[in-house]
């Protein structure tokens, strides 16, 4: 099992108090430690990838927005420094390179613990902490450079993933899924938003449902929805926002919740899973969150 990560996530700095912040991948190398997992970096993202889901124009106002020092702001909550171009851009080479090793047989599960994350940043908008969709980018990289025919992408964190809505909205070869909680950040996905193909899955959950919830939706909804879609690799946006202790929401999954389901989305697509770090912020839970995660995927990419 191979996870991808690099020092350029660190130089992406947020102002102070910010939820999304430099200490969430010391909280991730918790998580990681005593895996046996093999570790690469990620090469610098190649901007056409970014150009599979967003137009030139947006690329190029992010890079020019981007500060020589402190912080430039993109919307209420979403930050650039000096370095978060360049973090950004390696969070679309990790994916692409996770993307890569799965489709090529090199490895069968991965993982990519970057940042920012990017389930929120729609094809002409920055927002919810996100500059690029990197899972939809890695979705695109599949279909159209591999030519896969049919993938999934599973959205499990607690905010649901508008800007991959966004992305892959036309995209009839993708089937995406969204659990979420709802009411909450940022407002969209809702049941009836159903794709320009019919290809979105919308699932919110009511704060505080817990992980019985978890499990009756999955089992009721998700997996026969995958299990009918019959997906070639299946893509994971790993948000660990809806765990109990997380400031941000409040479904209340623990870390078994996250074991469970990794294990049984692992049944899908051959078992050929490309997982990519988005939410989760409080530190001790997304430890406990991310060695659940992915010691399954380590167990199940053997």
């Amino acid at each position: 099992m191979l996870v991808f990560t690099d020092a350029a996530f660190r130089g992406h700095l947020t102002p102070p108090g910010h939820p999304e912040r430099v200490e969430r991948l010391d909280a991730v190398e918790r998580g990681l430690a005593g895996l046996a997992v093999e570790r690469r970096g990620c090469p610098p993202g190649e901007e056409t990838e970014v150009l599979r889901c967003h137009p030139a124009g947006y690329l190029a106002r992010v890079k020019a927005a981007v500060p020589v020092e402190g912080w430039a702001q993109l919307d209420g909550d979403t930050f650039l420094s000096p370095g978060s171009y360049q973090a950004a851009m390696r969070a679309v080479g990790g994916i692409c390179a996770a993307v890569d090793a799965v489709v090529s047989g090199e490895a069968k599960t991965a993982f990519v613990a970057g940042r920012p994350p990017g389930h929120h940043a729609e094809r002409e908008v920055a927002m919810g902490f996100c500059l690029f969709g990197t899972v939809a980018i890695g979705a695109k990289r599949a279909l159209d450079h591999h030519g896969l025919g049919r993938i999934a992408v599973v959205d499990f964190d607690v905010h649901h993933g508008n800007g991959t809505q966004d992305l892959l909205w036309d995209e009839g070869r993708c089937l995406f899924v969204s659990s979420h909680q709802m009411p909450l950040y940022p407002g969209t996905g809702r049941p009836e938003e159903r794709g320009a193909h019919g290809q979105i899955l919308n699932a919110p959950l009511r704060s505080g449902s817990g992980g019985r919830a978890l499990r009756e939706l999955y089992e009721g909804v998700v997996f026969p929805a995958l299990a009918a879609w019959e997906p070639e690799m299946l893509l994971i946006s790993a948000g660990f926002d809806a765990h109990a202790e997380d400031p941000l929401a409040g479904l209340a999954w623990q870390a078994e919740d996250y074991r469970w389901l990794t294990d049984r989305l692992c049944d899908f697509a051959g078992g050929r899973v490309v997982s990519s770090l988005e939410g989760g912020y409080d530190l001790q839970a997304l430890a406990a969150s991310v060695a659940a995660h992915v010691g399954v995927l380590e167990e199940r990419g053997r």
